[in-house]
């Protein structure tokens, strides 16, 4: 029975070996569980673990191998994802041809804001469908809910991802930094950045050098103390908030808890989309409470690790062009205020959650990682390690 167990949790790329798998039956043979009856399925699921995973970032996939082998749970492949509803329900709100599609023609920065311009001096009245005029649906440049390579959207709800400006009030949620629930694991991956160096007087308690010199004492106690450990580095965290990051919140908040604990010299700040002449700390007061971004560059050494994390899935004017933020007109363009930033910090990376499998396919995300020198990683652990194992250099 246990030996298809094993070859269960071989199939799932477990790093479990004979030697690992002699150790649980030495347990089981031993009476180490059932000592008051039966062993019940939870205990034995604890002795297996124990037994027979090495590293806790292994945990979920031991979960869910044990539970296809134990329980009938099917193994679902990594990589597959429920298609949300709203996508399809709007494929059938609106399914356009290959050919209607292209027909359809991207305008230029500057024609499609003089274009904009005259639709708002001329229209009176609110348009649904078509391809001209301000509205709803349809294949115009202005409005939501329909479908342009590269148009304006006027408030409504995004879902195209190829807006080159957005005209609506936005109000973002703050990143919840308590956020426990799955940042197990990457705790354990941005433990690779930590270095710990001991400075200043005695401290903390040493336990194990008080356990061992009571012993060493007849029993009478000893008390050792020690410098106590800091943390030396020091991470900058720029996080994207709000459009299409409201897809990868739960995953970003996560990180975010996971390094507020890991790293106690953590600074953070948001931004949208793309980094401009400000950045901000809550989301509430975000035009309030503007952050300049050259004071942020004079404000922390070069010694920050500095952390970007966010989708750069948008407009490509948004990071090329001045005046290309969806929510203001900015004066210089985001690239070279990212470039700014890279120069200030040298020690940089860009965390991406989305699925590395489109990367290929966002314009945008192709700017960026020629902007971060390649320098970006997917939002999974080994892109995270990867990350993290660059940043320590």
């Amino acid at each position: 029975m246990l030996t298809q167990f094993f070859y269960t949790l071989r199939a799932a790329k477990l790093p479990v070996s004979v030697r690992e798998y002699l150790t649980l039956l030495e347990g089981l043979k031993a009476g180490v569980i059932g000592a008051d009856g039966p062993p019940t399925l939870d205990e034995f699921y604890f002795l297996a673990r124990t037994s027979l995973v090495k590293d806790e970032v292994h945990f979920d996939k031991f979960d869910r191998a044990f539970a296809a082998y134990f329980k009938g749970v099917e193994m679902l492949h990594e990589l597959q994802r429920e298609l949300p509803e709203d996508w399809l329900k709007k494929l059938m709100e609106r399914e356009l041809t290959a050919e209607q599609k292209a027909a359809i023609e991207a305008m230029g920065w500057d024609e499609l804001m003089d274009t904009l311009k005259k639709r708002l001096e001329e229209q009176h009245e609110r348009h649904e469908g078509g391809n001209r005029w301000i509205g709803t649906g349809g294949t115009s440049p202005f409005g939501h809910g329909g479908y342009n390579p590269a148009g304006v959207r006027i408030g409504g709800k995004g879902g195209g991802k190829s807006a080159v400006k957005v005209w609506e009030q936005r109000a973002y949620r703050d990143y919840d930094d308590t956020k426990e629930l799955g940042t197990r694991n990457i705790k354990v991956a941005l433990r690779r950045l930590r270095r710990f160096a001991r400075e200043g007087a005695d401290l903390e308690l040493d336990l194990d050098g008080t356990i061992h010199g009571t012993a060493a004492n007849a029993g009478l106690l000893d008390i050792r103390m020690q410098p106590e450990r800091h943390n030396k580095v020091k991470v900058l965290l720029l996080m994207d908030v709000g459009g299409t990051m409201d897809e990868h919140i739960h995953r970003v908040e996560e990180l975010f808890s996971a390094a507020k604990s890991e790293f106690k010299h953590l600074e953070f700040y948001y931004f949208h989309n793309c980094v401009y002449d400000f950045v901000w700390k809550n989301n509430r007061r975000r035009f309030a409470e503007k952050q300049d971004t050259w004071e942020l560059i004079r404000k922390y050494n070069r010694d920050y690790k500095l952390i970007f994390v966010g989708d750069a899935t948008m407009s490509p004017y948004e990071i090329l062009q001045p005046g290309g933020s969806v929510e203001y007109m900015n004066d210089e363009a985001g690239a070279e205020w990212l470039s700014r930033l890279i120069n200030a910090f040298p020690r940089f990376a860009w965390i991406n959650p989305e699925p590395q499998g489109v990367w290929q396919y966002r314009q945008s995300i192709a700017l960026i990682q020629q902007l971060m020198r390649d320098r970006m990683f997917p939002l999974t652990l080994t892109g995270l390690e990867a990350a993290m194992r660059l940043l320590s250099k």
